[in-house]
């Protein structure tokens, strides 16, 4: 087991992404902690993990609260003493033309997908950088942090500014033993682009900017993700990890 022992926090942990990354790092040994805003998913979600043999606990809350984030911290601590991990994983992604967009749609991108990870990257990275063990701090980010697409500016900036928050967490962490890496997925399928997957002809079009020809599956970000909060990434710190099937390798 690669995780055993170790205390891993997934924000945005109750579905998709999230939740194919609490379960594959308990599956590994870890004790994991999962974050959210929906208290019945988020409660439910933990069940099935526990019942998988996972030892879980869920906490409600939004990342982008700086007094949700400290009860998140202080949680885990009471619970197991220590965090090893940290994914940043929660965001949004809603599809505004940009000249039509609202201040307010940009705000809460900005909130909750750049200053949540701000917010609860700096909570644990403290947490970390007091315990002397180090750790791995993982920021979901996306392929639109590298390339744009049309109708999405406010996600592809914040975005974007993960991936040099991740750069920046990494330059200042290194030295205390924390490793710190983004993930940029690809188009995966998830409750947000079932949408699109369902309808048949404007997915059929969309496949055709992956070279592999298909949508992602969320384990196989949480395969990744697993790889990056181990060992196997030791000497790993500031890296955007691409998975995407090729498609970015085609938009630029």
């Amino acid at each position: 087991m690669r995780l055993k022992d170790k205390v891993a926090i997934v924000t945005g942990g109750s579905s998709g992404i999230g939740k194919a990354i609490a379960a594959r790092f308990g599956a590994e040994g870890a004790q994991v902690v999962i974050m959210g805003r929906e208290r019945e998913e988020l409660d439910q979600t933990a069940a099935e993990l526990q019942a998988s043999g996972v030892q879980a606990i869920a906490v409600c809350g939004e990342v982008q609260s700086r007094t949700a984030v400290r009860s998140l911290v202080e949680t885990t601590l009471a619970r197991w003493g220590a965090i090893d991990i940290l994914v940043n994983n929660a965001g949004i992604c809603r599809t505004a033309p940009f000249l039509d967009m609202e201040e307010a749609e940009w705000d809460r991108h900005m909130d909750v997908n750049l200053k949540g990870t701000f917010l609860t990257g700096q909570a644990v990275a403290r947490v970390m950088a007091e315990q002397r063990t180090g750790g791995s701090i993982i920021n979901m980010s996306s392929v639109n942090g590298l390339a744009a697409e049309a109708d999405q500016a406010h996600y592809n900036a914040s975005k974007g500014g993960i991936n040099l928050l991740t750069m920046s967490m990494a330059l200042e962490l290194a030295p205390l033993g924390i490793r710190v890496n983004a993930l940029c997925p690809g188009f995966i399928q998830t409750r947000l682009t079932q949408p699109l997957i369902d309808n048949r002809d404007a997915f059929d079009s969309y496949l055709r900017t992956i070279p592999m020809g298909r949508a992602g599956q969320p384990e196989e970000i949480a395969d990744t993700a697993l790889f990056l909060a181990s060992e196997d990434a030791r000497y790993m710190t500031g890296h955007c990890l691409v998975v995407d099937g090729g498609q970015f390798s085609k938009l630029s």
